[in-house]
């Protein structure tokens, strides 16, 4: 059989794999060849898809109304599934030897000479070939039974049947890969010229799948069915082969695109071209076109949606296309919209598209406001996180400080029942030795022998004292000198003893009783009037049959402890139901406050809710009746969050709408997760016009349950008095409520106060003297110290203004006032806050108050930690991913971070606000992030830091490190430009160091990842808590180190000498 094939090349790969299966249909034909079957081309659709294969087929043409009455005259009786009748399957070997024979399986089947001989119908048909039919290698069809006639037509009567038909074929599973075989080929060589070719193609394949098939069929019985076990190791090797085979095509396109690209000199390309979230994609980088086109080493450095979610660095391979393409597959993350990168060699050359960055669109995903939301949430779970967890350690901590304080306070309590009983033991015992059994002619107890609980009778002769005349009498008693009062009340009786005028009382004797001790009286207790008390010495008797001394005051010591114990919790239930209730009260106080306050203005404006929680959606109500706006005839709403500077910055003015009370209009608002502060104005325009801005002070409303916090301000009160310290009138009590009010804001407070020599400094915690300054002639003194939770400073001028013995009341209290006030704000514009200038022979004591003046500034807290100070603008170049990395490693590693600088990029200043909140809701004692420039502030940082990281990318020259060593903090840099030439590694650059006259003074790192920055960050810290004596020497070491322009100046010198020569 003579197949011309002319195939158009599909245009596209992913045509080839999406079209539909429906053109036409593969059927087997069972020939007379052992190991081979024709394929019959069967369409069932007139209209196919635009791409068209041409076929011209020669077939031979046979007797088929012969063959049919054959197969009609031979079939089956007990089955209608199948074409012919089962047959034992020979094995391969057997079926070659007949082939090598020349021996026909059965004669009734027509060889292929028989169909040469045949006269020939040639045939020409234009066949319309969805191109996914031709890979769609393992689709299942059942045959309906029209179709099953006629293949039975088609098919000789004596036919092999492997398998049944209804259930699907392995011989067609086979022809389907042969198929797709064929359809590499045309696209490999875009046509197959001749037939003979295809036939060659096509017999050799034919052959090795037949004998794989037989060799797995071999020696079994089959009713023309396959078992599942059969039927599953077909479609494994089925699977297999087309993944092969898609692969190959896959690797075909990519070697087209990158041929076309370097065609037209484009540096990237991806695979796939659309690139969709939650895929990979291969990344290819043409290095010749490149700025490392020298360099051994590729690697792409990057990140998605604008350097913000899911940082990589990943190193690319060579590949085999033309046009030196490199690449490396990357994952793209479900959440992307953009994929940003640069290339690099893993050390300082890098290749940023002339400082634009590679970008990539993620199709199909989120899109940047989705991004936005979805980091909020995910900071939102984040920070609920954290709370749980930071709930649960305050719990653990607290329940530790509980168990190890009661611990405490059992061994006070232990400690004091020792000493209350030793005291006991030595008056009792003294009082033992004095005691008496009886007293003649006074009193005595019968029996003379008795013990704890027994009753007895005790005597006592009425005329022996002041009690002669009584009408009655009585015993006032207790035991062990009165130890538990009075247990003891019993009334006398008259006895008839002779020899005076004697009564008794039966009395019991206490259990734990050593001394008995007893007054006699004329009446019961708080009528008696008359007593008998032994001259004020009180009546005592031994109890001759006590329990054992020793046991007595190891129960008496248990016991006292005890009662201490007892006595001691009900005191702290009391102090903390005190406190819980003054906290309640003050926590019910704000709450009434803050509502009074959104209320007093509910004329003007109010919401609904009154409270507005982030994420919630609020109503405005606005009456312009009582404001500038009254009278006009459209309001307009103008709202932003988080003092006007909300990451999505002002939204678009909204009219707003009548209300259904009166003159109101109002507008609805979504409150962002992320805010803690909603603000507003109206205007009368959309484009502006006239605003009621309140006065110049815009409309605020606090928001509560946001992921971010609001930054503390830094607040300073100047004044004059101050309770309870130097307090004459209510302006004392102000100063000190307003400032603790201001502080449980969560604000930094600091007052400015006189030194008077009047303070009550009994009320001023760890007062010291911190510094001195100069002004007006006169020489300042600076304290400092706690009042109330407050930080104080103290002003005391040494000309005499602040010592007059009194706040008030001097002729010339106008003066004195008046230079305070001047001073004070020359001690600010000092830097007041900032310490005394220190050199390198007190390095260690000027950085120490230097970072105390640092972390009292930013609101850290004050703990002997290592500082990492980071003085930068916001830029790629400065390295910001390395700076974002050693931020979260000093803090695993207990330290402090201080960050200074911003971007220039709003994006990127986004990102570090959105970090800065992140921090200052998780680490707030721990780091601070001042997103500005304040030149002051830099100037204590240097001072206060023990670290100034500067990892920049590439760096010409570099003033940060020589600053942070002229205030004696250690670099740790990246080796990189005038960093590396300056800052010289402890560890691995001394002979360096010593080539240039000089001793290391730092740590540096080679890598642009988070592993470079570690490895110089974790052995300065080690250092730090390691060495702190090498470490101080080191401090005073860099100062030392002349880093002016002195030696710099020498150098241009001898350039310019040399120049002259010439």
């Amino acid at each position: 059989m003579d197949v011309s094939l002319q195939l158009q090349r599909p245009l596209r790969f992913k045509e080839v794999l999406n079209h539909r299966t429906d053109c036409f249909k593969i059927r087997p034909f069972l020939g007379s060849l052992s190991f081979a079957r024709t394929i019959q081309f069967t369409p069932w659709r007139c209209e196919c898809l635009p791409s068209r294969v041409s076929l011209r087929v020669t077939a031979g043409a046979a007797d088929f109304s012969k063959r049919r009455q054959r197969r009609l005259s031979t079939r089956s009786s007990k089955s209608s599934k199948g074409f012919g009748r089962k047959t034992k399957l020979g094995t391969g070997n057997q079926k070659r030897d007949q082939k090598d024979n020349g021996e026909n399986e059965d004669s009734n089947i027509p060889t292929l000479s028989e169909s040469e001989e045949s006269n020939q119908t040639e045939m020409e048909s234009t066949v319309a070939v969805d191109e996914e039919s031709t890979i769609a290698l393992y689709q299942k069809n059942k045959v309906n039974e029209s179709e099953k006639e006629e293949l039975k037509e088609d098919v000789p009567s004596k036919t092999k049947s492997y398998l049944n038909a209804e259930n699907g074929s392995a011989r067609k599973v086979v022809e389907d890969v042969l198929g797709l075989q064929k359809k590499e080929l045309i696209l490999e060589n875009d046509t197959v010229s001749t037939s003979r070719d295809v036939a060659a193609y096509e017999g050799k394949h034919f052959t090795d799948y037949a004998i794989t098939e037989e060799k797995h069929l071999a020696g079994t019985e089959t009713d023309g069915t396959v078992t599942g076990k059969d039927e599953k190791t077909i479609e494994d090797a089925s699977a297999k082969l087309k993944l092969e085979m898609e692969e190959k095509l896959r690797k075909q396109e990519i070697e087209r695109l990158a041929e076309g690209n370097f065609l037209k000199g484009n540096k990237i390309f991806v695979y796939p071209q659309t690139v969709r979230p939650d895929e990979d994609i291969e990344v290819f980088f043409n290095r010749s076109f490149s700025t490392l086109n020298d360099e051994k080493d590729i690697l792409i450095m990057g990140a998605f949606n604008d350097w913000r979610w899911r940082s990589f660095t990943m190193r690319l391979n060579k590949t085999y296309f033309k046009g030196d393409w490199w690449s490396c597959q990357i994952h793209v993350p479900k959440e992307a919209y953009k994929m940003d990168f640069v290339f690099f060699n893993g050390q300082n050359i890098y290749d940023n598209n002339d400082k634009q960055d590679f970008c990539i669109i993620v199709e199909g995903g989120m899109d940047v406001f989705a991004f936005e939301d979805f980091l909020l949430e995910e900071k939102r779970r984040e920070l609920e996180k954290l709370a749980k967890e930071q709930a649960e350690k305050e719990r653990q901590e607290e329940e530790q400080r509980r168990i190890e304080a009661e611990k405490a306070a059992s061994e006070a309590d232990r400690a004091q029942a020792k000493v209350e009983t030793g005291k006991r033991r030595e008056i009792l015992e003294q009082l033992m030795k004095q005691a008496p059994r009886s007293v003649d002619n006074i009193w005595f107890i019968e029996p003379n022998e008795f013990k704890g609980a027994d009753k007895v009778k005790l005597y006592y002769n009425k005329t022996s004292g002041p009690l002669a005349h009584a009408n009655e009498l009585w015993i006032h008693g207790g035991h062990n000198n009165w130890c538990n009062g009075l247990t003891i009340v019993e009334k006398f009786l008259r006895s008839g003893r002779e020899g005076g005028d004697w009564w008794y009382a039966e009395v019991v004797v206490p259990g734990r009783a050593l001394v008995l001790d007893w007054v006699f009286a004329d009446g019961p207790p708080k009528v008696a009037t008359i007593y008998d008390n032994n001259n004020y010495q009180d009546f005592h008797a031994v109890v001759p049959k006590s329990i054992p001394e020793e046991m007595f005051w190891v129960e008496e010591e248990h016991q006292i402890f005890r009662k201490l114990q007892a006595e001691r919790k009900l005191r702290e239930e009391a102090i903390r139901a005190k406190a819980e209730k003054t906290a309640r009260m003050k926590a019910e106080m704000k709450e009434r406050t803050l509502k009074r306050f959104l209320l007093s203005q509910k004329h003007i404006v109010y919401t609904e809710p009154l409270d507005i929680h982030a994420g919630s959606t609020v109503t405005v109500f606005y009456n312009p009746a009582n404001t500038v706006l009254n009278g006009k005839h459209e309001i307009w709403f103008r709202c932003s969050f988080n003092c006007w500077t909300h990451r999505m910055g002002p939204l678009p003015p909204q009219r707003m709408l009548p209300a259904d009370n009166g003159s109101h209009v109002k507008a609805t608002v979504k409150v962002p997760l992320d805010a803690y502060m909603m603000d507003f104005v109206f205007s009368e325009r959309e484009d502006g016009g006239m605003f009621d801005n309140k006065g110049g002070m815009d409309y605020h409303i606090p928001v509560f349950g946001g992921i971010v916090k609001e930054p503390p301000m830094h607040i300073v009160h100047i004044a004059v008095e101050m309770a309870p310290i130097a307090k004459v009138g209510g302006l004392g009590d102000v100063v000190t409520s307003l400032s603790r009010a201001v502080q449980d804001l969560n604000h930094n407070v600091n007052i400015i106060l006189p030194k008077y020599d009047c303070l009550n400094l009994s009320h001023v915690k760890d007062l010291h003297y911190q510094k001195s300054y100069s002004w007006g002639g006169t020489e300042i003194k600076v304290w400092f110290g706690k009042v109330e939770g407050l930080s104080v400073y103290f002003l005391e001028p040494q000309n005499g203004f602040v010592w007059t013995g009194c706040v008030y009341g001097c002729k010339n209290d106008a003066e004195r006032f008046g230079f305070f006030c001047h001073a004070a704000l020359e001690f600010l514009h000092q830097g007041g806050l900032q310490p005394v200038p220190y050199t390198s022979e007190n390095v260690v004591e000027g950085k120490r108050a230097a970072k105390e003046a640092l972390q009292q500034r930013l609101g850290l807290k004050k703990s002997d930690h290592p500082l990492v100070g980071i003085i930068t603008r916001l830029t790629h170049q400065k390295g910001i991913h390395l700076i974002k990395h050693a931020i979260w490693n000093t803090l695993k590693r207990n330290g402090q971070v201080v960050l200074l600088g911003s971007a220039p990029d709003p994006r990127i200043q986004n990102d570090f606000v959105n970090l800065a909140n992140q921090l200052h809701s998780s680490h707030s004692d721990q780091a601070r992030l001042c997103l500005t420039y304040d030149e002051p502030l830099s100037h204590l940082i240097y001072a206060g830091a023990d670290f100034i990281l500067v990892p920049s990318i590439f760096e010409p020259c570099g003033l940060t490190q020589l600053t942070a060593m002229r205030y004696g903090s250690i670099p740790v840099v990246r080796k990189t430009g005038g960093l590396y030439d300056t800052v010289f590694d402890v560890d691995d650059d001394k002979a360096r160091a010593e080539a240039q006259g000089l001793e290391p003074n730092g740590f540096n790192f080679d890598g642009a990842d988070g592993a470079g920055v570690d490895y110089a960050l974790n052995r300065a810290i080690s250092a730090w808590y390691d060495g702190r004596d090498w470490f101080n020497s080191l401090c005073k070491r860099v100062m030392e180190q002349d880093w002016s322009w002195n030696r710099p100046a020498l150098d241009y010198m001898e350039l310019y000498h040399a120049a002259k020569k010439y």
